[in-house]
């Protein structure tokens, strides 16, 4: 149950705050930061910019629901409702996290309760990059085709591999691992559903 006084930001998404359609799962909840209700993050980008510069933020359930233990004294845990919406007052970098404050959280227990919860930012808040900068999510699921026209497989997903990434392409017979770089990438095209690479069809990783 829902303890009384819990954040109004906290409440479940009603038809005035839907979830967005095109919203996209950028980082968890890893637990409380300080004793004012800041928490600590962990962005699944190594370049966090859509985190950084997005003011509202959508959450749902952890994977794996936590259990907290029942409060001294038979008091009720607190439980969030979800997926819910907060409002972001400030987050900044911290070691190899990431630490924020949100204008609904100001309790330290309310903190504690939100950790595992998955952070959502809607595609529209994304900052805008530069013409030959793309995010990893406009790039899943994009065909990819070779210069003799032969297809490769889709991108399934992208790997850091330090100065650069790495498209992990799935085909119907093999998988193809192929840097992120104008040597291979010869062009991107987003709203046409796909990259054109220089890599043989033959050649798989």
């Amino acid at each position: 149950m829902a303890v009384a006084g819990l954040p109004s930001g906290l409440l479940p998404l009603d038809a005035q705050t839907p979830w967005p359609d095109d919203a996209v799962e950028v980082a968890c909840i890893t637990g409380a930061w300080g004793v004012k209700g800041g928490i600590r993050i962990k962005p699944w980008s190594s370049d966090p910019q859509a985190l950084l510069g997005a003011r509202r933020w959508y959450l749902q359930a952890p994977e794996a629901v936590l259990r907290q233990p029942q409060a001294a004294g038979g008091a009720a845990k607190i439980a969030i409702s979800y997926p819910c919406r907060v409002q972001v007052a400030q987050v900044k970098p911290q070691g190899e996290g990431m630490v924020a404050t949100l204008r609904e959280v100001a309790d330290r227990a309310i903190a504690e309760a939100l950790r595992g919860a998955r952070i959502f930012v809607s595609r529209a808040q994304f900052p805008s990059g530069d013409p030959d900068e793309y995010y990893w999510v406009d790039l899943i699921g994009l065909e990819v085709l070779n210069q003799d026209g032969q297809r490769l497989g889709t991108v399934h997903d992208l790997m850091s591999t330090g100065p650069s990434s790495v498209l992990e392409v799935h085909g119907d017979a093999r998988q193809h691992l192929i840097p992120f770089v104008a040597q291979y990438v010869l062009a991107v095209d987003v709203a046409g559903g796909q990259i054109r690479v220089d890599w043989p069809e033959d050649f798989s990783d």
